[in-house]
C-alpha cells in the first residue's frame, strides 16, 4: 500500500517515465525469457547430436581397432612359418618366431598371447605382455564357443579393461583340420585411450564402467554437473554385458555462450531502457506541456482571475487542442455566470434590504399615520393629544433612527455595540405598540429585573421585541395577554415571551423563522421573525419558538 501511495504522489511525468521503464523491463524480461529457453533447447538437442556424432566417431575408431586386431591375427594364423612354428609344440621356437614376426607387423600398444587350445599362455608379446601373462583359460573357454570363427569383444582381468580379438589356429592333420594354437590380441582400455577418444571426437568426454565402478574414462575429476549422455553397453566374448561406456558433452560451453548471452541481453536492456527514457521525456514533456498550461490557469481561475487565457496548442483535431478551447470556453461560461450571479446578488440584497426597510417602517408609520389620522378627526381631551402626540413623536424617532442605520450601511459603517438595559430596551418596544395593544385591549405584562445589561445594538434589539409583540397582537384581535419573563442561567439569560392566542399552525411550525414563511396574515411579508433571529444570533443569542399544551404561543430569547 505505501508503495502505491508513493506512486500516487508522483508527478505525471514521472508516473508515465516509471510506467515506460517498467513495461520495457518486463517486455525485455520476456523477449530474454523466451531466447534464452530457445537457446537452451536449441544448445540441449546440438549437445545431443553431438553425444551421438561422438558415439559414431567411437563406433568407427573401435571397429577400426577391432578389424585392426583381427587382421593381424588372422594373418598370423595363416602364415606357413608360424603354422609350422606352432606345430612343433617347442615353447622357445614359438616364442621366438611369433616374436620376430609381432615386431614386423605388431602394434605398440597392443598384446598378443600365444596359449595352447586349453588357455595356458605360450608365449607374450607387447607392451602389456608382463601384465597379462597369466592363464587366459576362461577366455579362450567363451571365444572356442565360435571356433574356428574369430571372436572379440570385451574382458576384464585384474580390474582391468580390454578389447580383446581371439583366433584359432588350425593345422591340417590325418584326421582333417587340428586346434594347435590360439592367438589372444588385446588393447588395453584405460585413461589414455579415454583421452585419445576424445581427442578424435571433438571433445565429448569418454567413461568406462565395469562392476558399478569406473575403470578408464577421460575426466580429471567427477561427472559435470549439467551434461548431454549417451550410454551403451559393453560385450565380453560370450555376447554377455559386462559394463557400459557413457559418451558425456558438457554444458560449460553452452551455459558460457547463455551467460555472454545474458550480459548482451542486459546490455541492450539498459541501452534500450535509456534510450527509451530519453524519448518518452522529450515527447512527454512536450505532451504534458499543455497540460501544466491547463493547470496554470485553472489555478488562476480558482484565485478568481477569469481572464487566464489557454493557448489553443496542437492540432485543430487534436485533443489537446479541442481540451483548450473546451476549457476557455468553460472560462468565458463561468465567468459570465459569475457576474450574472453578482448581479442577481445585488438585485437581490437590494430587494433584501428595501423589504427589510419596509418593514422596519411599516410599524412606526402606522402609528405616526393612526395618530394623526385621531388628531384630525376626532374631538379629544388634551391629555389624549399629548399622548397622542408623544406616540407620534416616538415613532417619528424611529423612522429617524432606521434611516440613520440605512446612511451606515451604505457608507460601509457599522453601529457600535453599546451596554444596554435589558427592561429599557423591553419597554421601548411596548411603547412603540401600546396604542395597537389598546385598540385590540391585549395587555402586555413585563417582569424583569432592571439590573439586567447587555452589549446591544439598541435599536435592533428594541425592534426585535416590537416584533414579537406586534405578532401576538396581531394574533389576539378579540383581546389577550402578554407575558415577557426572565430566567437567569448559567452565562446567560433566557427570555420568553409568550401570549394566549390561537397558537401557531403546525403547518408553519417547521419554516416559522424562514423569510416571507406566513399564514394569510392581511398585514406584512413573513420577514419579521427571519430579520429578528438573524439579529439575536448576531448579538450572540438565539431565537425559537414552541407550542405550550395549554394553546398560545411562546418564543424563546437566548442572550
Amino acid at each position: 500500500m505505501m508503495f502505491f501511495r508513493c506512486i500516487a504522489s508522483l508527478s505525471l511525468l514521472w508516473k508515465i517515465l516509471l510506467s515506460t521503464s517498467i513495461a520495457l523491463t518486463a517486455l525485455f524480461a520476456v523477449t530474454g525469457w523466451i531466447v534464452q529457453r530457445q537457446f537452451v533447447q536449441s544448445a540441449s538437442q546440438t549437445l545431443e547430436e553431438e553425444v551421438r556424432g561422438s558415439f559414431r566417431s567411437y563406433e568407427s575408431l573401435w571397429q577400426a581397432r577391432a578389424s585392426k586386431l583381427a587382421a593381424l591375427s588372422h594373418l598370423l594364423s595363416r602364415m606357413p612359418d608360424v603354422r609350422a612354428a606352432f606345430g612343433t609344440g617347442d615353447t622357445n621356437t614359438i616364442r621366438d618366431t611369433a616374436g620376430e614376426i609381432w615386431q614386423n607387423i605388431g602394434e605398440q600398444d597392443a598384446s598378443f598371447l600365444v596359449t595352447d587350445p586349453a588357455g595356458v599362455v605360450l608365449a607374450a608379446l607387447g607392451a602389456e605382455a608382463p601384465a597379462v601373462a597369466s592363464p587366459q583359460t576362461e577366455t579362450v573357454r567363451a571365444a572356442s564357443e565360435k571356433f574356428p570363427m574369430q571372436s572379440s569383444g570385451f574382458r576384464l582381468e585384474d580390474e582391468r579393461l580390454y578389447q580383446t580379438v581371439v583366433t584359432p589356429v588350425y593345422v591340417d592333420s590325418n584326421r582333417g583340420e587340428a586346434l594347435i594354437n590360439v592367438l589372444v590380441a588385446s588393447y588395453p582400455v584405460d585413461k589414455r585411450v579415454a583421452r585419445q577418444l576424445k581427442a578424435a571426437t571433438g571433445g565429448s568426454d569418454f567413461v568406462f564402467r565395469a562392476n558399478g565402478r569406473v575403470v578408464a574414462s577421460s575426466l580429471d575429476g567427477p561427472h559435470p554437473e549439467d551434461f548431454a549422455q549417451f550410454t551403451t553397453p559393453l560385450f565380453d566374448l560370450r555376447g554377455r554385458t559386462i559394463g557400459e561406456l557413457r559418451v558425456l558433452r558438457s554444458f560449460d560451453s553452452a551455459r558460457a555462450r547463455i551467460n555472454d548471452l545474458q550480459r548482451k541481453m542486459i546490455a541492450v536492456w539498459l541501452c534500450a531502457v535509456l534510450a527509451g527514457l530519453a524519448l518518452t521525456y522529450v515527447l512527454a514533456r512536450r505532451i504534458l506541456e499543455p497540460v501544466r498550461a491547463l493547470d496554470a490557469a485553472a489555478a488562476e481561475i480558482a484565485r478568481g482571475n477569469y481572464d487566464a487565457a489557454l493557448p489553443d496548442g496542437g492540432q485543430p483535431s487534436d485533443e489537446l487542442g479541442r481540451l483548450a478551447r473546451t476549457f476557455n470556453h468553460m472560462r468565458h461560461s463561468i465567468r459570465a455566470a459569475r457576474e450574472e450571479l453578482i448581479r442577481q446578488e445585488r438585485l437581490s440584497t437590494i430587494s433584501r434590504l428595501s423589504t427589510s426597510i419596509v418593514h422596519d417602517l411599516r410599524n412606526p408609520l402606522a402609528a405616526i399615520y393612526g395618530g394623526a389620522e385621531m388628531l384630525v378627526d376626532a374631538e379629544l381631551q388634551p391629555q389624549q393629544v399629548k399622548r397622542l402626540a408623544a406616540n407620534i413623536y416616538r415613532s417619528s424617532r424611529r423612522v429617524q433612527e432606521l434611516l440613520s442605520d440605512l446612511s451606515d450601511i451604505t457608507r460601509g459603517r457599522s453601529r457600535a455595540a453599546e451596554p444596554c438595559s435589558l427592561l429599557e430596551i423591553l419597554q421601548a418596544a411596548c411603547s412603540v405598540v401600546a396604542s395597537d395593544a389598546d385598540r385590540h385591549k391585549v395587555r402586555i405584562e413585563v417582569d424583569v429585573p432592571a439590573g439586567l445589561a447587555f452589549q446591544m445594538e439598541r435599536s435592533r434589539m428594541e425592534r426585535v421585541f416590537e416584533n414579537l409583540f406586534v405578532n401576538a397582537i396581531e394574533a389576539m384581535p378579540s383581546g389577550g395577554r402578554i407575558a415577557v419573563r426572565t430566567e437567569v442561567q448559567e452565562g446567560s439569560v433566557l427570555l420568553t415571551v409568550s401570549d394566549t392566542g390561537p397558537g401557531i399552525d403546525p403547518a408553519l411550525f417547521p419554516r416559522l423563522f424562514e423569510p416571507f414563511a406566513t399564514s394569510g396574515k392581511r398585514k406584512g411579508m413573513g420577514l419579521g421573525l427571519a430579520l429578528a433571529r438573524q439579529t439575536v444570533r448576531d448579538h450572540g443569542g438565539d431565537l425559537w419558538a414552541a407550542a405550550p399544551d395549554g394553546g398560545g404561543a411562546r418564543f424563546f430569547v437566548r442572550l
